[in-house]
C-alpha cells in the first residue's frame, strides 16, 4: 500500500513540475516588447519617482484635447478604434498607466483611482498639457472621475465608459483571474507564470461578442503584462477597493460637462452603476448600449466614439455647470 501511495505521490509531483514548466512565464525585456508593439507616433517621457511613461498622440496638435484612460491590465491600445474615429476631429493623448503597456514604474505602484488620477496630473504637467476632455475605461474611468474631483483645473470634459466607483449591487460570476487575486496565494502564482489561458476566458466574459477576442489581442494583453515588474504591480491591486471608492457626495462636486457610456451587458461592473454615476454627477448625460459588455470602446468602437465627439462639440468652450 505504501508503495502505490509512493508511486501515486510521485506521479502527482511529476504533474506539478511539468505543469509549472508549461505555465511559467518569466519576464519579457522592455526592449523585445517595444520592439514588437512601440508605434510610430509613440512617445516616452519620465516622470518623478522612476517612471517612464509610454503614450501615443494623434490628431492635429492645436485641436480640442481628449486624453484617453484605460482598464486594468489593459494598454492604451484599447483605444485604438476611437482614435482612428476621432482624430481627424481632436488632438488625441493615449497613455499606458504604470504596470501596462510600454510604461516602466517602481515597484509598488499604486493602482487606486486616486493614485492614478495623481499620476495623470503629473504626466498632464510635464507635457504642460492644456486644459483636457478625459475619457477612462473601467479602472481608468475611475482615475477620470477621481482627476475631475482631484484635480479640477485640468479637466473640461469628463466621459465615464463602464467607470469603476460603485460596487456591484449583486455580485455575479466573475472571471476566474479576478477570483484568484483575491487570494494571496493565487496572486504569488499568477505573478510568475504565464496567464494567457486567463486572460483570455476573461476578455471573453467582457464582451457581448466573443469573436472580438482575437489570439493576437491576447497574445498582446499577455506579453505586456511579463514586462519586469508589471505582474507584481498587477498582483497588488485591491479589486474590491478598485471598483468602490466612490460617494454621491463626492462625485457630486464634479461640474464639468459628464457624458456616461456604459454597456447593458457588462457583467464586470453592473449597469446599474451607470445610473449611480448619472443620479451624482449633476447635468451629466447617460447613453447605454444594448448587446455590449465592459469595453464599448473595442466592441462598437464608431458608435461610441460618435457619441464620444457629439458630446464634446456640444460642450466646446462651456464653462463648469452649478447644478
Amino acid at each position: 500500500m505504501r508503495r502505490i501511495l509512493g508511486i501515486i505521490f510521485g506521479l502527482l509531483v511529476l504533474i506539478l513540475i511539468g505543469a509549472w514548466l508549461w505555465l511559467r512565464g518569466p519576464d519579457i525585456p522592455y526592449e523585445t516588447l517595444q520592439a514588437k508593439y512601440a508605434q510610430a507616433d509613440s512617445h516616452f517621457v519620465d516622470l518623478p519617482g522612476g517612471y517612464h511613461v509610454h503614450y501615443r498622440e494623434d490628431g492635429d496638435p492645436n485641436a480640442p484635447l481628449l486624453v484617453l484612460l484605460h482598464g486594468f491590465a489593459d494598454s492604451f491600445t484599447t483605444w485604438d478604434g476611437w482614435v482612428r474615429e476621432l482624430k481627424p476631429q481632436f488632438h488625441i493623448i493615449s497613455v499606458d498607466f504604470p504596470g501596462h503597456g510600454l510604461t516602466r514604474a517602481p515597484q509598488g505602484s499604486s493602482l487606486g483611482g486616486d493614485s492614478l488620477a495623481d499620476f495623470v496630473d503629473a504626466f498632464a504637467a510635464q507635457l504642460a498639457l492644456p486644459k483636457f476632455a478625459v475619457a477612462g475605461n473601467s479602472m481608468g474611468g475611475g482615475a477620470a472621475w477621481q482627476l475631475a474631483v482631484r484635480h479640477p483645473d485640468r479637466v473640461n470634459a469628463l466621459i465615464l465608459v463602464d467607470a469603476a466607483g460603485f460596487a456591484n449591487d449583486k455580485p455575479g460570476k466573475q472571471p476566474l483571474g479576478f477570483v484568484i487575486l483575491r487570494y494571496r496565494l493565487g496572486r504569488t502564482v499568477l505573478s510568475k507564470i504565464d496567464n494567457r489561458p486567463l486572460i483570455e476566458q476573461g476578455l471573453k466574459a467582457d464582451v457581448y461578442d466573443k469573436s472580438l477576442i482575437t489570439p493576437f489581442i491576447v497574445d498582446r494583453f499577455a506579453e505586456f503584462q511579463r514586462a519586469p515588474g508589471h505582474r507584481e504591480i498587477l498582483m497588488g491591486v485591491n479589486m474590491g477597493g478598485a471598483r468602490a471608492g466612490s460617494t454621491g457626495q463626492l462625485l457630486s462636486t464634479i461640474k464639468v460637462p459628464t457624458l456616461i457610456l456604459w454597456g447593458e451587458s457588462d457583467p464586470l461592473i453592473e449597469p446599474a452603476a451607470a445610473k449611480k454615476f448619472a443620479a451624482a454627477i449633476g447635468g451629466s448625460k447617460l447613453i447605454t448600449y444594448p448587446e455590449v459588455g465592459h469595453l464599448p470602446q473595442l466592441e462598437i468602437p464608431q458608435r461610441s466614439a460618435a457619441d464620444a465627439a457629439a458630446f464634446l462639440k456640444a460642450n466646446q468652450g462651456a464653462g463648469p455647470h452649478t447644478d
